[in-house]
């Protein structure tokens, strides 16, 4: 890392954290669950790279674990890691801290048999539905009375087909995997509901603090020049900044 690199990233960190903390950072420790294409264990996907060339060309190192989610969320909580992946905007209000800047966002979707009506944000709340747990729906989609959580989506289908519940829901790129488990994708529909930007919830420390604002200041740079484009292009989805 250059000296102007280092000399930034010094007055980033004695700016947020004092002092006693004005030390250099040459790794982010980051959880997160496995999503395909965006975060996979071995360290590719599209999310792994944003996040590489928002960190390291200031000299910061991604050291990645792989944890479900709600687990992610507690490394954090307990200072085990110093961000966590996909989280939406103030999900969790204790021992967090979020940037400024989201760097994707989830096309929340509504997956039900075809034979259901068509699910509305308006008319949601009237059925009853199942997300994984610790996602939150019940925060950011309105007026939502019957829900219940589900530790895997490996019978998302199934309890569709009991009666169980009337709509799944999740973000569509997992919405649409869990369709390519069945041989009969036709006997379901996949409504869209609305976007949701998914940030790094980053533990509430000086640390922490440091970090996501060289987050920010670094996504300032990157959004205005445009270098983050064509990650999104070569994985296929839509830039979330236009």
């Amino acid at each position: 890392m250059g000296r102007c690199c280092r000399w930034l990233l010094w007055l980033v960190i004695s700016a947020v954290s004092g002092p006693l903390c004005a030390v250099e950072l040459t790794q982010i420790r980051i959880a997160s669950d496995t999503w395909e294409g965006r975060t996979h264990p071995d360290g590719s996907g599209m999310v792994w790279e944003i996040f590489r060339t928002v960190f390291e060309p200031a000299g910061v190192r991604l050291d990645i674990q792989t944890v479900p989610y709600t687990r992610s969320i507690g490394l954090v909580q307990r200072g085990a890691a110093d961000a966590w992946v996909g989280s939406y905007l103030n999900e969790v209000e204790q021992g967090v801290f979020y940037p400024r800047w989201n760097y994707d966002f989830d096309q929340i979707s509504a997956l039900g048999l075809l034979d259901k009506p068509i699910p509305t944000q308006q008319t949601l709340g009237e059925f009853r539905l199942a997300w994984m747990r610790g996602y939150e729906y019940q925060r950011y989609l309105p007026n939502l009375h019957q829900y219940r959580e589900v530790l895997r989506r490996g019978g998302i289908l199934r309890m569709l087909d009991m009666g169980h519940v009337d709509f799944y829901i999740d973000a569509l790129a997992e919405v649409d995997d869990v369709l390519r488990t069945t041989s009969q994708p036709e006997r379901y529909r996949v409504t869209q509901l609305t976007d949701l930007p998914t940030y790094l919830g980053f533990a509430d420390t000086p640390r922490g603090r440091a970090l996501a604002e060289l987050f920010d200041k670094r996504m300032d740079s990157l959004v205005a020049d445009g270098s983050l484009r064509p990650i999104f292009q070569r994985w296929q989805q839509p830039y979330p900044f236009d």
